[in-house]
């Protein structure tokens, strides 16, 4: 009835099912899927704990299995059930087809204890894991084995996911994921389900630990993607989570398996839970000292210089300098204002840079006069919020593996101004959630967590002066605009990982003090750097930014599907 109504115009499709219409196999394509010979068949064995499962549901997780395009599969299933009709259809199914290899369990021990029993009798190359409420997409096993094929040095795979509804008839709130983002995995356990494993690293790592009887998962992701050589994510939706009850209680093995990996990796630091159950933030501790040097390009704008400089004055963290870099001022009271403040606070310099306005060039000049290990880009019209602002950046960029790390940036109205650069939207790149309420939560949660990035913007960018040094600073060819943005594709570039805390935030009255490309030569200046930023990095706005996959629009800042 509904598609005939979409057909006559009456309603409107919604942007998933445009999604799921558009972007899925058909009828045609998944015939065509069972008749493919891959170079490589590798056996996956599907691991499933069963306890009671009303029996409509667990007909629709075997069904889900047993259509599966790719046949190569085994379903591997430890039932600790006491009803008959379960026992009866599992039975049954089993008989049915001797890929379905069921132990009956004596009793059930929980989640995690009746998981390792399944292990034991799995023979494939790679295990998967399945809830009993849940259902594979029938293309499932098919795309694993086809990332695997393409990427033979694969040991750890994940994808997509959406939601069912009770009945399995509605499918909605699909969770398009990023490549491994291992900031995110320390704020949530976004991989979640349909981990596909290696057999060979399962063994390695030591399997399921039945301790972590509420987190076995969480746990087991992130043992797994720490000794993984190669970590593989399907931008497509191979899994569909039934949606029963959408309660999380909070969970003390999910902070302990948090503590134990970051214990594993050499990190020290602290797990607390936000006030969303199932999300996390980990506050890891300041090593030493280091001194932080800010770096402030100014002219005139008296007023938003010494609201950014008082707002920086309350900052609990204290070892920085304050380098601010005067370009080509020509009111009185702007020169006043320096005086006062380079006659207060030692930690306060003023240098002058007399050519045109440069932003890349002003900033690499101000790196010669600092004194400090950390970078600090920070713009005259940031005003900081929370006093621990320098803390919550410095936690992240002192970490070996981080080159660069962003605050969240509000409007003066309160909305989203920065949570993040997505490379690609908007034609070349823009921010992520723009205009969102300020406290909104965002997509899955991504405006209140940890999480890496592309890039970040530098109005507010901590670094490390040695990252800077290593891809040569800012270049000055983009006199304005996309600066930062090359900048941390050239941190990328280097292996590093780019970090968006939400937990330091700051007011961005944008464009307030340099203006508006509103004249034909900055119009004309700008659209010359956009041209040479899609020439220098056409490979990635090709491919995709890595933290935002090709199943959402490049059109919106809501992270909503495409839909063509």
């Amino acid at each position: 009835m509904i598609k005939i109504l979409e057909r006559l115009g009456l309603i409107q499709p919604q942007p998933y099912a445009l999604w799921i219409r558009n972007f899925e196999p058909n009828n045609k394509a998944l015939i065509e899927q069972r008749t493919h010979k891959f170079a490589y068949n590798p056996k996956i064995s599907i691991i499933v704990t069963t306890l009671n499962t009303p029996t409509k549901i667990l007909r629709d997780m075997l069904n889900s299995v047993s259509n599966q395009t790719y046949s190569n599969w085994q379903l591997c299933i430890a039932d600790g059930s006491t009803k008959k009709s379960t026992l009866r259809m599992l039975k049954k199914f089993s008989k049915k087809d001797k890929r379905i290899v069921v132990k009956f369990l004596n009793e059930n021990k929980g989640t995690a204890a009746n998981l390792r029993q399944a292990i034991r009798f799995a023979a494939g190359e790679y295990v998967a894991f399945l809830g009993p409420f849940d259902t594979l997409a029938p293309f499932a096993l098919f795309e694993i084995v086809k990332a695997i094929s393409e990427n033979p040095d694969t040991e750890f795979i994940y994808s997509d996911e959406d939601k069912i509804s009770k009945n399995a008839k509605k499918r909605f709130s699909p969770h398009f994921k990023p490549d491994f983002s291992p900031d995110l995995l320390r704020s949530c356990n976004y991989i979640s389900h349909l981990s596909v494993i290696k057999k060979q690293l399962l063994d390695k790592i030591g399997t399921l630990r039945e301790d972590f009887e509420g987190s076995w998962d969480y746990d087991l992701i992130l043992r797994c993607t720490q000794k993984a050589k190669k970590i593989i994510h399907i931008p497509k939706v191979l899994y569909h989570l039934r949606h029963i009850d959408p309660s999380v209680p909070k969970n003390i093995d999910a902070k302990k398996a948090l503590s134990e990996h970051l214990e594993r990796i050499g990190l020290k630091g602290t797990v607390e839970d936000l006030d969303v159950p199932g999300f996390y933030k980990i506050n890891y501790d300041i090593l030493g000292l280091p001194k932080i040097s800010i770096i402030i390009p100014n002219k005139d704008h008296k007023e938003d210089l010494e609201k950014c400089i008082n707002s920086i004055l309350k900052s609990t963290y204290k070892n920085y300098e304050i380098i601010i870099a005067e370009n080509n001022s020509t009111d009185k009271i702007t020169f006043e204002y320096y005086d006062y403040l380079k006659n207060i606070y030692s930690f306060i310099k003023v240098i002058e840079w007399g050519k045109p306005f440069n932003y890349s060039a002003i900033n690499n000049f101000a790196v010669l006069s600092t004194t400090g290990d950390i970078l600090l880009f920070l713009n005259n019209d940031i005003e900081p919020i929370n006093n621990n602002w320098l803390e919550e950046m410095l936690m992240f960029v002192q970490r070996d593996d981080v080159g660069a790390v962003g605050a969240k940036l509000f409007y003066p109205n309160n909305t989203i101004q920065h949570a993040g650069v997505i490379i690609g939207l908007g034609g070349v790149a823009d921010h992520s959630h723009k205009y969102f309420p300020g406290d909104a939560n965002g997509y899955f949660m991504r405006l209140k967590i940890v999480q890496n990035v592309s890039a970040v913007t530098g109005a507010c960018l901590m670094t490390k002066k040695s990252v800077f040094m290593q891809v040569g600073g800012f270049d000055e060819l983009y006199q304005i605009a996309f600066n930062d943005i090359d900048f941390c594709l050239k941190i990328r570039q280097k292996g590093y990982l780019i970090v968006f805390t939400p937990f330091a935030k700051a007011y961005h009255f944008e464009s307030k003090t340099r203006g508006i490309d509103d004249t034909f030569e900055k119009k004309q200046r700008f659209n010359k750097e956009k041209e040479m930023f899609i020439k220098n990095w056409k490979e990635i706005l090709v491919s995709g930014d890595p933290y935002y996959k090709p199943n959402l629009t490049l059109y919106k800042f809501d992270f909503s599907p495409k839909i063509i």
